[in-house]
């Protein structure tokens, strides 16, 4: 591993690693926040998936995240959003290819050889980062729009490895909306139960853990009822008996102005979680 950036942040530091990625074949960056308890012990870790065009930067420079972090004794881990490079397959359209992996394991060329965030976030991640950092195996996650969509099947796939999930405006159906459609036709083929396996919405019902979700969403976003569709996730919730928290948050949009505002609950929900 190689650091690429490092600056003092509330007590703490903010630094960007780069490191060579099994899963994904290439070279990839993650942000690495450590509060000034990190010198202290182990600490849990929040695990922040960002969205669509966004890479490891977004999260780390625009939400004031590292506040809340440094006040809870929390780790926070940015990783990028697909993996990169000249050799990684691509598209011109932005919501497919390099900054839009949707956390899925792709399963169709060009996509298979790179494409597995899944893989990445869930395994090798953690284990890069309880393996060089101060970091404990209490882990949390939390994302936004794309990085929603990651963060809640990242949880509901894998029962006991996280303490606590929530998203920010979430796409909770991917198979059903237009940016799920065309990243999923592509990376996943043709076969539409298989996009199951990767839709927040369609996993609750086979959910084999209770971990409640927490959710922002503004009702001022433009793309709430084209791509969000919440009520989809509140009402797949509803029918399993599944434990919701889906807060509707009048005048606030899908912008990062909107994650800032309530990104301290959001911290602070995850810290509270994953105390011993």
């Amino acid at each position: 591993m190689e650091r690429v950036e490092q600056h003092a942040c509330f007590g703490g530091m903010q630094e960007v690693w780069k490191h060579r990625s099994e899963a994904l074949g290439c070279e990839m960056k993650f942000a690495v926040y450590l509060p000034p308890q990190a010198g202290r012990g182990q600490l849990p870790v929040l695990y922040w998936l960002s969205g669509l065009t966004c890479s490891e930067q977004n999260f780390i420079v625009k939400t004031g995240a590292q506040r809340y972090a440094a006040e809870h004794g929390v780790i926070l881990v940015a990783p990028d959003t697909s993996p990169r490079g000249e050799e990684v397959a691509d598209d011109p359209s932005w919501d497919l290819g390099q900054g839009a992996g949707f956390y899925v394991n792709a399963t169709q060329e060009p996509w298979s050889r790179h494409y597995r965030m899944y893989d990445y976030v869930v395994d090798e991640l953690p284990q890069v980062i309880e393996r060089n950092f101060p970091a404990s195996d209490r882990r949390a996650v939390s994302g936004h729009s794309m990085g929603g969509h990651g963060a809640l099947i990242v949880a509901l796939k894998n029962p006991g490895r996280y303490r606590s999930v929530s998203a920010f405006s979430p796409i909770v159906a991917p198979s059903q909306v237009p940016w799920g459609r065309k990243a999923f036709a592509a990376y996943l083929g043709d076969d539409r139960q298989a996009w199951r396996q990767w839709d927040a919405a369609a996993l609750i019902a086979q959910a084999q853990e209770r971990l409640p979700l927490l959710i922002d969403q503004g009702e001022a976003d433009e793309f709430m009822m084209q791509q969000l569709w919440p009520e989809l996730l509140r009402t797949a919730c509803e029918a399993a008996g599944h434990p919701i928290d889906l807060r509707m948050q009048p005048g606030y949009d899908h912008s990062y102005y909107f994650i800032a505002s309530f990104i301290g609950e959001h911290v602070a929900y995850h810290a509270a979680a994953m105390r011993d």
